[in-house]
């Protein structure tokens, strides 16, 4: 099994659209997968998913299916939603996978950020047929995708995904790892053996998009904030065995230029360490498969295999 992905959003923490964003992209998180068979799911829902909304509607051949997976419920990976087109069409089917925070369950959450204090139109107005499905079990499955779970060291509860063939052993594997701190600092509700489990977690995962928000220069600013470096995240990618890395979740102010310097410094960093592993950075628009080549960012069309 071959699956496409395609990235609508890139950045983290605040949508920084502009001429100096253009080709790594300024819209907040969220990847959209799609398999063999046509099902869709839909990685966060940042200020990307409006976009893909929009895409959806103009290619929609019938009622628009969307399942999506949140990683956790911080501004960045759900403003998007209450602009995701499909939402405001009777027959679209929508439903959103996520876990608690704290005392709150994701529908609350949801709900609070449509309520008409601070939006126009409520949850229950919506058009098509809603589902909030909370996440608490470790595996599950969405049409022709096997879904695993895992926790991640982030301020409140944060999950990581790894996508595989429902049907049959074998098949291409993804793995979708936003706003995860692998060096030292906050405080974090994970196991002692969470980089052993970690790493077994993503062993031999065929493309790993991971957060690699700062540089090491930037990171001793902001230890305990719940990300990581270029360089944490290709140690992680080679001890996994990783066939790629896609770095994700571009800090605010790293314009195009300073995402051309730090994909170089990580391919360099990876290079010195050994390996065969293909380090990319993720930019707005750009679709690759799960084993094809991600062009760079800037170069015209997408990947096939």
């Amino acid at each position: 099994m071959k699956y496409t992905v395609t990235f609508w959003g890139t950045r983290g923490s605040i949508p920084t659209p502009g001429a100096t964003t253009s080709r790594y992209g300024g819209n907040t998180p969220c990847v959209a997968v799609e398999g063999a068979e046509g099902q869709l799911v839909v990685l966060d829902a940042g200020t990307g998913i409006r976009t893909l909304g929009l895409d959806l509607v103009e290619k929609q051949n019938g009622a628009v299916k969307v399942e999506i997976l949140l990683s956790h419920a911080h501004w960045d990976h759900i403003q998007g939603l209450p602009h995701f087109k499909p939402f405001f069409a009777p027959g679209n089917t929508v439903r959103i996978w996520g876990t608690r925070q704290g005392t709150a369950s994701l529908e609350a959450i949801l709900r609070q950020q449509m309520d008409p204090a601070v939006f126009p139109v409520p949850l229950d107005a919506l058009s098509a047929s809603l589902t909030v499905q909370q996440v608490d079990r470790d595996e599950f499955s969405i049409g022709e995708f096997r879904v695993r779970t895992t926790k991640l060291r982030h301020p409140g509860t944060t999950l990581g995904f790894r996508l595989t063939p429902a049907k049959g052993g074998g098949g291409s594997s993804m793995a979708y790892v936003t706003d995860n701190e692998l060096g030292p600092g906050g405080q974090y509700d994970v196991a002692k053996s969470w980089r052993r489990d970690f790493v077994k977690f993503l062993k031999d995962v065929d493309l790993l998009i991971h957060d690699a928000m700062y540089t090491p220069a930037e990171l001793e600013q902001h230890r305990g904030w719940g990300h990581s470096t270029y360089e944490e995240a290709v140690n992680l990618a080679q001890d996994a065995g990783a066939k790629k890395l896609v770095l994700f979740h571009h800090e605010p102010e790293h314009g195009d230029k300073a995402m051309d310097g730090l994909v170089a410094a990580a391919r360099k960093f990876a290079k010195t360490r050994g390996g065969s592993l293909e380090v990319l950075a993720s930019s707005y628009a750009r679709a690759c498969r799960t084993d094809g080549v991600v062009p760079d960012a800037g170069a015209p069309g997408s990947a096939a295999a």
